[in-house]
């Protein structure tokens, strides 16, 4: 695959995967007519996204350290993990959104102002990190180290504070289910 042709490719899932959740985000479409008609598993789908995010946490921290010791194979082997974890994650948060299942969260005073500030900051990031870790991917697989470094200095950072929000807004919404 040659690089027009992958970055091309990254541009459109990209933007794809945007256009889809803030479909989802806006209710626009729904899979299911009414909440009785959704399949009992949909609803462990949230803890499932908070379990995959937690673990992609551990395995990104468990790569940082693989590559200070220089251990590429172990560095590529958990990043490439991470990765499908992330994947699996955003089908699970398509598919739980598709149901039109929503959740206001119900806490008042200042975590309340602290619960949004970091679910804004962990949706905008989400969205800015998608392209940037399928670069950093192209480019780490391809052999690519000097752009791969480059790429990884924000993809990095970016992506370890998504799967950590992620949990902590779980955790934070999660006693305002009402299914």
């Amino acid at each position: 695959m040659n690089d027009k042709f992958a970055f091309r490719l990254i541009t459109v899932v990209s933007i794809v995967v945007f256009v889809v959740v803030c479909i989802l985000q806006a209710k626009v479409f729904t899979l299911f007519p009414d909440v009785t008609s959704i399949p009992s598993w949909v609803f462990f789908l949230p803890k499932l996204n908070a379990i995959i995010n937690g673990t992609c946490t551990i395995l990104l921290l468990i790569s940082l350290y693989q590559i200070k010791n220089r251990n590429i194979s172990a560095h590529k082997s958990l990043n490439i993990l991470a990765f499908v974890l992330s994947s699996l994650f955003l089908v699970s948060y398509i598919i739980f959104h598709a149901t039109g299942i929503q959740t206001t969260y119900g806490g008042t005073g200042s975590i309340r102002y602290f619960y949004y500030f970091i679910l804004i900051t962990h949706i905008i990031l989400a969205a800015i990190v998608l392209p940037l870790v399928l670069l950093s991917f192209y480019s780490g697989l391809s052999l690519n180290v000097a752009r791969h470094r480059k790429l990884v200095r924000w993809s990095y950072p970016i992506w370890l504070y998504v799967t950590v929000t992620g949990v902590i807004v779980y955790i934070m919404i999660s006693p305002y289910y009402t299914f």
